[in-house]
């Protein structure tokens, strides 16, 4: 499998670090990090981007990389976390970033989509695009706790999370303990 990750400049950039920290190395990583991203990563934590060998880093404004074409083949895209800016441009058609570009030509190519924005409380604006975006056939996860996972410390939280996301890109993990009823 070969997935694009965009990590845009919304708070919670440590989930989007932790995604790539998780993701099984036999997928092929293409990861995108804005400058806001890169910014928030050193105000918010004390993380660093992985180094791997699956996982290959782009620049948000290197608009010619090989994966702004339909013609790279990529299975899915997600952008964790997705801030307001980046997806106000997604759903109103603007590329003028490689986050934004890539979820253009995902869109024309009829690619998995999931979009994670990192917002509270959202307002009517931000609604209506994720309503738009989502009647398109994009998925709108937003990094929402489930309760019942019985996560005690926030690493234990953030790995429910993208266990629900990895749930959604259909990679195999056992991040979270699974409903099993009453």
């Amino acid at each position: 499998m070969k997935i694009v990750v965009g990590i845009s400049g919304a708070s919670g950039v440590g989930l989007g670090v932790r995604f790539l920290q998780l993701i099984p190395k036999d997928i092929e990583v293409f990861a995108i990090v804005s400058k806001s991203a890169k910014k928030n990563l050193k105000l918010e934590t004390n993380l660093s981007l992985p180094k791997r060998p699956n996982i290959k880093y782009y620049k948000d404004k290197n608009l010619d990389a090989n994966i702004s074409s339909g013609s790279f083949m990529v299975d899915k895209y997600i952008v964790l976390p997705c801030s307001m800016n980046t997806l106000a441009k997604c759903a109103n058609g603007i590329s003028n970033t490689l986050i934004s570009r890539v979820f253009s030509v995902s869109l024309k190519e009829k690619r998995d989509i999931i979009l994670s924005p990192r917002e509270l409380p959202y307002n009517t604006i931000q609604l209506k695009n994720m309503a738009y975006l989502s009647s398109i056939g994009v998925v709108i996860a937003p990094p929402v706790l489930g309760y019942y996972s019985g996560a005690k410390s926030l690493e234990e939280m953030e790995d429910f999370l993208i266990g629900k996301y990895f749930d959604l890109l259909k990679i195999e993990h056992n991040l979270y303990k699974r409903w099993e009823g009453a």
